[in-house]
């Protein structure tokens, strides 16, 4: 695998051969996660879950394991997010165009902590994507930090700290136990 001499393109991770799963292009740089810790697993399935069910099906799709194009040279692939049903790629598709997704849930792991708190929502928020879901260990246990897109100056604002149940009611009616996890 060579680095291309303009840097990676979003185009480059279907027409690559042979790179790892979860693979990204931040800024034209090939990024490749670590190996994947259980409480990450467990939390963004317990999310997946959870906003499958609370979604209006008829408007929004929750997904995971698929990247969202936000620019030439960006291309991320959020641990969960939503699209709006009626932007649904087909089945062959690998990624969604960023204004396809509303919400992106990035769940922070040793290795990805100043991408998933800094870089991340930058790119996420200039793209114009509404809503960001951080979700950090804590001793143990889960808490989401829920941020709003302020679209006059493309940051986002934070909405809240959740410990044990996230409660919102954007972009629809939101209650989840984050203490379910261990069924996970």
């Amino acid at each position: 695998m060579t680095l291309p001499e303009a840097g990676w393109s979003a185009e480059d991770l279907d027409r690559t051969p042979g790179l790892p799963p979860r693979a990204e292009i931040i800024d034209g740089s090939l990024v490749t996660p670590g190996p994947q810790q259980l409480l990450h697993m467990k939390a963004l399935r317990l999310l997946e879950n959870a906003l499958a069910r609370l979604a209006p099906w008829d408007q929004y799709r929750a997904r995971r394991e698929m990247s969202v194009v936000l620019g030439p040279r960006q291309r991320l692939e959020p641990d969960v997010m939503l699209v709006h049903a009626a932007a649904e790629i087909g089945p062959g598709g690998t990624w969604y165009p960023a204004d396809a997704v509303i919400l992106v849930v990035e769940v922070v792991s040793p290795d990805s902590e100043e991408r998933d708190r800094k870089r991340k929502p930058q790119l996420y928020a200039d793209a114009g994507i509404e809503w960001f879901w951080r979700v950090e260990d804590v001793d143990g246990k889960i808490v989401l930090y829920a941020y709003e897109l302020d679209p006059a100056i493309r940051q986002y604002s934070p909405l809240g700290i959740f410990h044990d149940r996230v409660t919102l009611t954007v972009p629809f009616a939101i209650d989840i136990d984050l203490t379910e996890i261990d069924r996970f």
